[in-house]
């Protein structure tokens, strides 16, 4: 395991994920796309989504710049130590990464739709669902694919795994703004669509005669697509390298190797295991992505157990295997917990469809009780997966434990491919109720396409409760390296104790550090829901404006002007994004080099407790809100409409959808990057700090 040769392996397997994952789109885009209207309809969508993704990339160039010179520069004036080019190529080679990643997936996803659509049309509900999930397959295998390649390849070129930190940096700034600008956007849009053509005009979800119905459309595939596979590509890159870091401290050089063969392995059974979802016209559409789920945990289970005990032994290897089997483990729970949360056929959010007999008022008040609910559980398996691998790794020298919860987060990564192909397929399918909708196709098609869009919402949840668990481990073992870097810092050898960093709740630093990084979620949580607030109130507006003064409008006489409902979420989501993304970057420089490492420890530490318990409140409660509502939707409490009129039940459900839509989509999900991004600028500036 000493010989470097196994990281050319590690690269061959990300290289066969992104082959196979362009062999997989080519293979979707020989599928027909249905009638002229469909096309048409499905290019608007990727026009829209497309020139978004291009306006967030071109604005992040100056940031990208301006990092890219303090890492060359800046960094080595401070210690001579650091070798600041290795680490600006490797923040520019994270940084285009990721940006490559989601132009992969979203063309993979917005030319999928329609395909979709007509698949669902001229063949049936299993024919639809394999075009979706190959759709999101691409997306997963890229996220995958690029996050090993790039690792393995810059450790190839550097043998160092410290100086190839700045790829998760890199990584994690793109993703930052991706996951907050996708999440501005795609809210902006579905909060106006709903208020005004659901709860206002009485017309149905996707109806052509709603202005915001594309910019609804393209919001599902930025925010869904490109900014839950940027969250993912950050959270596989970090926890590869800190793992790399951590097990090259411990073991040398096969520590390092090892995580790499580790994502090899869960690469390969990814792609294995997206041949086992498969369902026909009658089946479950959710049990064959479980399967796919499922199929893909146990190879990988296999193949590490395998690698583990040639590696480490038989008695330290069972023991690394079953810290990398928690991670497997804790990411199976959390689905499970997250689906029984949020699910419509579940307890959860059918006391919340019952609730809202009285109003929304008591609506909301349910689904707030939901979402704090929801928090207790994953926390205990976060912390039962923490005491295992901890436990499990001690098996031989307790010395080794850490690396068991750095490789735990390693096993809960390796499955990205397949969690991001089942998240990814989600905004493909309800894209396609959309295009069937507007293309006026016969009502059976919509029908099926809504079973797959039920689906995606629950796989949908279950990945963003992934997200969650992925960066909370991650930030485990972000902080560890980041202890392991002050620790070799030599201007604070004052703050070791027997050679480690330990932190002193009695000492001031410590608290202070800790208070500012658990009120940070608060600032970055109200940035954001504020952002939307504002944008929705732009868009609200703008389609009030096109119903009152476009003639004929609610006929189907007179067109939308759908251009600027997409032009108004654009401008919105690429200016709301910077205020949070200069903070979650700022803030880790401002307390490390202004209150020093123990302050700064004291951050990382409140900043990722106060940021999961965020991520997981905020992303349940707009879960079981809007599955709610599609409980109610499916003809439960009087469904829609009651004699006609507009049922007052499904109208209060509605409401506390669109109170959900932004918390589900937007604040809950920029808690991932946030604490990661902080994690990742400690590691770079830890060996840097003067006090």
């Amino acid at each position: 395991m000493q010989d470097i040769t196994l990281a050319y392996y590690a690269a061959a397997a990300g290289a066969i994920a992104l082959l196979f994952a362009l062999a997989t789109l080519a293979s979707i885009l020989k599928e027909s796309m249905g009638t002229p209207r469909m096309k048409e309809i499905s290019e608007a969508v990727q026009e829209g989504a497309m020139a978004y993704l291009n306006r967030q990339y071109k604005t992040l160039i100056p940031f990208t710049i301006i990092v890219a010179i303090l890492l060359a520069v800046a960094l080595p004036m401070l210690d001579p130590r650091v070798q600041g080019i290795p680490l600006t190529v490797s923040f520019l080679v994270g940084a285009i990464c990721s940006a490559i990643a989601g132009y992969i997936g979203m063309n993979s996803t917005t030319k999928s739709n329609a395909r979709t659509a007509e698949a669902a049309r001229s063949h049936g509900l299993g024919k639809a669902l394999n075009v979706s999930f190959r759709a999101g397959a691409v997306m997963g295998l890229s996220v995958a694919g690029l996050g090993l390649l790039g690792v393995s390849v810059l450790f190839i070129l550097y043998h160092d795994a410290v100086v190839i930190n700045s790829f998760a940096f890199g990584a994690s700034a793109i993703a930052f703004f991706a996951r907050v600008g996708g999440g501005i956007y795609t809210k902006a849009a579905d909060v106006g669509a709903d208020l005004v053509g659901k709860v206002e005009a009485g017309i149905p979800e996707d109806d052509p005669r709603n202005p915001a119905t594309i910019a609804d459309n393209v919001g599902d595939n930025v925010g869904d697509t490109a900014g839950m596979g940027a969250d993912l590509f950050e959270s596989y890159a970090a926890t590869t390298i800190a793992a790399m870091i951590i097990g090259n401290s411990i073991f040398g050089l096969k520590g390092s190797l090892f995580p790499l063969v580790v994502g090899a392995i869960g690469i390969i059974a990814s792609i294995i295991g997206t041949f086992f979802v498969r369902t026909g016209e009658g089946g479950n559409p959710q049990a064959a992505l479980n399967v796919g789920l499922w199929g893909t945990n146990v190879m990988t289970a296999v193949g590490v157990y395998f690698l583990a005990i040639s590696t480490f032994g038989s008695n330290e290897g069972f023991g690394i295997f079953l810290a990398v089997a928690a991670g497997l483990i804790v990411n199976v729970a959390i689905g499970a917990l997250t689906e029984y949360y949020t699910a419509n056929n579940k307890k959860p959010c059918m006391r919340i469809a019952e609730a809202s007999k009285t109003g929304p008022a008591t609506n909301i008040i349910a689904g707030l009780a939901v979402g704090m609910e929801s928090v207790f559980l994953p926390m205990i398996f976060f912390a039962g997966a923490i005491w295992f691998s901890f436990w499990a790794a001690s098996f031989v020298n307790p010395a080794h434990a850490i690396y068991g919860i750095a490789m735990a987060a390693m096993g809960m990564l390796s499955t990205a491919g397949i969690v991001v192909a089942m998240d990814s397929f989600g905004p493909v399918a309800d894209n396609a109720g959309g295009i069937a909708e507007m293309a006026e196709l016969p009502p059976e098609v919509r029908k099926k396409t809504d079973k797959l869009d039920a689906v995606g919402n629950t796989t949908a949840a279950i990945a963003k409760g992934f997200a969650i668990g992925s960066a909370a481990l991650t930030a485990l073992a972000l902080f560890q390296a980041f202890a392991d870097e002050v620790a070799r810092n030599p201007k604070l050898q004052h703050l070791l104790q027997g050679g480690h960093l330990v932190m002193n709740l009695n000492n001031p630093q410590v608290l202070i550090g800790l208070l500012i990084g658990a009120s940070v979620p608060f600032l970055v949580g109200a940035s954001t829901m504020r952002a939307v607030g504002d944008a929705a109130f732009a868009m609200i507006n703008e389609v009030r404006r096109q119903f009152r003064e476009i003639p004929g409008i609610m006929e189907g006489k007179g067109k939308p002007d759908y251009a600027s409902c997409v032009s108004i979420a654009t401008g919105a989501a690429i200016s709301k994004m910077i205020f949070p993304g200069l903070v979650a970057v700022g803030m880790p420089i401002l307390v490390g080099f202004g209150l020093g490492a123990l302050s700064l420890a004291g951050y990382l530490t409140g900043l990722t407790a106060t940021g999961v318990l965020m991520a997981l409140f905020l992303a349940n409660a707009g879960g079981a809100w809007d599955n709610a509502k599609k409980w109610i939707e499916e003809g439960n409490l009087g469904g829609k409409k009651v004699n006609g009129e507009p049922n007052p039940i499904h109208q209060a459900a509605v409401i506390g959808d669109t109170v959900g839509d932004p918390c589900k989509d937007t604040s809950g999900p920029a808690m991932n990057p946030l604490i990661k991004v902080a994690g990742t600028v400690s590691l770079i500036i830890g060996s840097v700090l003067i006090r």
